[in-house]
């Protein structure tokens, strides 16, 4: 099972709330380095931490990561981007395709380069994919459609790494306590209790993390009739 202590860290958008919080969680249970990446790297007060940009929309970005960060032994796809409305229809062109490059093609041809990386090291490697409790609840258009395509593909993907030795977790979460989700005032999750769950998880060997209730919640009500979840097709269901 892999362990944090004396890992090799990269977390896609390290500088934000949920980014920031994977990054001192993996130096406090004794990581060796972590590769801080975004768009715009910040500096930070920790020698371990090697800050690096990232833009994983970009293939040219991704390769120049691949090669400054050979050592690498968990990767953590937390980048994402969101949308300023709960419906595709009313979604610009630019959040449909920030969405799709950002929140699913992203994570997979990030992963898809490091796979050689972390398949060759024999073990005590994994891969952490943030995916979201919407995945299971389509009311952020095309937010939700993206999350759900990761989900999709976080298990293939631990399918096709299996043999490799590599460890593939997927998480899912409702709202985080985080500047993104500053104006909602449902129950949030402190960032940092979502990444002690994730890591724990991730160290005894689990292979996915429902980190919320709501995120429970979800995952129960998938069997159910679609009206169970949508009560508003319960008025049009024959």
């Amino acid at each position: 099972m892999p362990s944090l202590n004396g890992a090799v860290v990269l977390v896609t958008g390290a500088n934000g709330g949920i980014g920031t919080q994977f990054v001192r969680e993996a130096l406090a249970r004794g990581a060796a380095k972590v590769y801080a990446t975004a768009r715009n790297p910040r500096t930070w007060d920790d020698g371990r931490v090697v800050p690096l940009r990232l833009d994983v929309t970009d293939p040219v970005s991704i390769q120049a990561v691949v090669d400054a960060a050979p050592d690498v032994t968990v990767l953590i796809n937390n980048a994402g981007a969101g949308a300023s409305t709960p419906g595709i229809l009313s979604q610009t062109d630019e959040e449909i395709r920030s969405n799709v490059e950002t929140n699913f093609l992203g994570p997979i041809f990030l992963t898809r380069a490091f796979a050689p990386i972390l398949s060759s090291k024999g073990g005590n490697t994994a891969i952490i994919n943030i995916h979201s409790a919407l995945a299971w609840y389509a009311v952020m258009g095309i937010y939700s459609a993206t999350k759900a395509a990761l989900w999709s593909a976080t298990n293939s993907l631990r399918l096709e790494l299996l043999p490799a030795g590599v460890h593939v977790v997927g998480v899912h979460v409702g709202w985080v306590d985080t500047a993104m989700a500053a104006h909602i005032t449902d129950s949030k999750v402190d960032p940092a209790v979502l990444v002690s769950k994730v890591f724990d998880a991730t160290e005894a060997g689990e292979f996915e993390v429902l980190a919320d209730d709501t995120s429970v919640q979800l995952k129960a009500g998938l069997s159910a009739p679609l009206a169970a979840l949508y009560p508003q097709l319960g008025d049009t269901a024959v």
